[in-house]
């Protein structure tokens, strides 16, 4: 069983221009709008492979409902906390070249009772069958901690958790030792500290450190490059796939959502590997935040190489 929680979703509303003029008169090629947030997107995703996953976190006003009745519609089951304000809209401009800008909203405060409620709902769902995603950010009125609390929290209960997170968010949850992790090589750049574009090797060397914290397995997302894996105890590089790029926007969402997917279907490390490739080309290949299509991914999967690293 699959438990995406999105503390902080979002109406995604992405927009396709030629060139963002700052300061100018800007004419829109076309719009789109979805239902979003990191551990929204991961469920939307799973949803499309086939699988199953269930939405929980938070949803306010008139936004949030929209949101749940979205999933709902696409058969995608979900439990969320209604909260005082309004979910916010996440605004992402996309430039002829691919350049994207995002202008994020806050979205609602919580409070410590909302906090509580969403530890409660988790611990009723925790046990030795289900897997955790803690992706994306927090709303105000959460600590910095709240990814270490519940990751401790499910881990008393035999549960497993993907952590897809990054500055202090990440750091912190890293002292409970989640199982699975998806930074991307800039996020491990940042944690280590480096203040230049890092080595491959330099990166892998970063990757390993997480090994010694607990995780299990480590996703390391490239962009163009491709992306390296560390998964039981053996490391593994794939280079980028070659597809017709509309955007990275959702590319990390969709990794996350296979290596949940893969766990759930018990898939060997390869075939894990393969889906996480085949699964970020497709959605870097798809407008908006919209998962590829089931058909797209298995197409996809087809081109995907992997290489042993000693």
């Amino acid at each position: 069983m699959i438990i995406t929680v999105t503390m902080n979703p979002a109406i995604d509303k992405t927009i396709d221009v030629d060139q963002l003029q700052k300061g100018e008169l800007n004419r829109i090629k076309s719009v789109e709008k979805d239902v979003g947030g990191k551990g929204i997107n991961v469920s939307k995703t799973i949803n499309e492979l086939g699988g199953k996953s269930t939405a929980i976190g938070f949803i306010a006003g008139d936004a949030g409902k929209t949101i749940e009745h979205v999933l709902n519609r696409e058969g995608i089951q979900t439990d969320f906390i209604e909260v005082e304000g309004e979910t916010r809209t996440n605004t992402k401009v996309v430039e002829a070249n691919r350049e994207l800008t995002e202008l994020n909203e806050q979205g609602p405060e919580l409070t410590k009772e909302d906090v509580e409620k969403l530890l409660e709902k988790i611990e009723g769902y925790a046990n030795e069958d289900v897997l955790f995603v803690l992706a994306g950010s927090i709303p105000k009125g959460v600590e910095k901690d709240i990814y270490e609390r519940i990751i401790r929290l499910v881990h008393g209960k035999g549960a497993k958790v993907i952590l897809d997170a990054d500055g202090e968010l990440f750091t912190k949850a890293l002292q409970a030792g989640p199982d699975i992790i998806k930074p991307n090589r800039f996020e491990l750049e940042q944690y280590a500290g480096f203040d230049y574009r890092a080595s491959e090797k330099e990166v892998l060397g970063v990757a390993k450190q997480m090994l010694e914290k607990g995780v299990s397995t480590v996703a390391v997302s490239m962009g163009k490059s491709g992306a390296m894996f560390l998964i039981d105890g053996e490391k593994y590089r794939c280079a980028g796939l070659n597809v017709k790029a509309h955007s990275t926007v959702g590319a990390g969402d969709a990794m996350v959502a296979a290596l949940a997917y893969s766990w759930d279907q018990k898939y060997t490390a390869e075939k894990t590997i393969a889906m996480c490739m085949a699964v970020s080309a497709g959605a870097v290949m798809t407008i908006g935040t919209k998962p590829p299509k089931k058909e797209m991914v298995e197409e996809l999967l087809k081109q995907v190489e992997i290489e042993t690293l000693k």
